[in-house]
């Protein structure tokens, strides 16, 4: 599972719990949310959203 945060204010989408609030289940990868969703925080696009390394 990865995780995936927003370039305008640091929210991370975290694949493993999902964003249960906005009706997307725990489990949901990155790919499988919808194109047309938008960040929670800010209403930033998903497009707006860079994959985060672990190191």
């Amino acid at each position: 599972m990865k995780k995936w945060q927003c370039f305008f204010c640091s929210y991370i989408y975290d694949e493993a719990l999902g964003a249960p609030a906005e009706g997307i289940p725990a489990g949901t990868r990155w790919e499988d949310v919808s194109e047309d969703w938008i960040c929670p925080e800010c209403g930033a696009t998903k497009e707006d959203f860079a994959m985060l390394e672990i190191a």
